[in-house]
């Protein structure tokens, strides 16, 4: 069992979040969804970015199926639409976001979306509300989400990489962005940060100084076990001003004993 309600208010805690960590779970039966408590099933017709934040920024546990989201460009990227020949040519965005038809092909091809045909819902709700066991329907995310400073996200990578060190090489899609973060985390199972884009200011009240992390739970606790042991070596966020014209030394030998020269 994990206990996720603690791994939220612990990341919460840690990097001063405004607004609480998420967690998304697909489903292949939509069926499932009439299993859950207090679900809150749209009445309206909405965007992939206005489910995500109705979870994030009013606390509330959200299921929807394909005909809750407008259009493929939502349904693809969590897998409950059917990418057809048409979707892919990108024409829609065409003199939209796109010089032309060409470059919306292009753009199309490079998100990340999860394969047709097996799911048929999804649910989204603050991580704390998870019971963090894996036979429940409500037990334990595919993924999880939170937005970010980019001075916080800075500290959760340099958790992230403590121990086992990887380097991180994250794409931008440009529009569409949600294929970065949430289409990528479905995909790959990887941490996976991204610039929210228009769609996510606009429809789902993402802040201009938001970035959006979106990885499995299991790589959280890795981050926070990190983040402490950076925090007992002094490195804390949020990150102390030292001053740009003090004496660097005075600073940097308390990190680099014996180096600072």
């Amino acid at each position: 069992m994990i206990e996720l309600a603690d791994i939220s208010s612990q990341l919460e805690g840690t990097l001063k979040l405004k607004f609480p960590v998420v967690g998304l779970k697909l489903l292949e039966a939509a069926d499932d969804l009439d299993k859950i408590a207090r679900l809150r099933r749209p009445t309206a017709v909405h965007t992939m970015d206005q489910i995500v934040a109705q979870a994030t920024r009013l606390g509330w546990t959200v299921g929807i199926t394909a005909d809750d989201l407008v259009g493929d460009q939502c349904r693809n990227v969590v897998g409950l639409g059917t990418p057809s020949a048409e979707w892919s040519t990108g024409k829609h965005m065409a003199g939209v976001w796109f010089a032309t038809v060409e470059d919306a092909s292009r753009h199309q091809a490079s998100m990340h979306c999860v394969p047709a045909g097996r799911y048929r819902a999804l649910i989204a709700a603050p991580l704390r509300k998870w019971s963090g066991q894996q036979t429940d329907i409500m037990g334990v995310p595919d993924i999880a989400l939170f937005y970010a400073t980019p001075g916080a996200m800075m500290y959760f990578i340099n958790g992230l990489q403590w121990k086992a060190y990887k380097r991180f090489d994250w794409s931008v899609v440009g529009e569409s962005s949600c294929a970065d973060a949430w289409g990528r985390a479905l995909c790959t199972e990887e941490p996976s940060l991204s610039i929210p884009c228009f769609a996510e200011r606009r429809y789902g009240g993402v802040l201009d100084e938001e970035m959006l992390m979106a990885l499995k739970p299991g790589d959280i606790v890795r981050a926070i076990e990190g983040m402490k042991a950076l925090g007992e070596n002094g490195l804390r966020y949020p990150f102390p001003a030292y001053g740009i014209q003090m004496d660097v030394r005075a600073g940097m030998s308390a990190s680099y004993p014996g180096n600072a020269r």
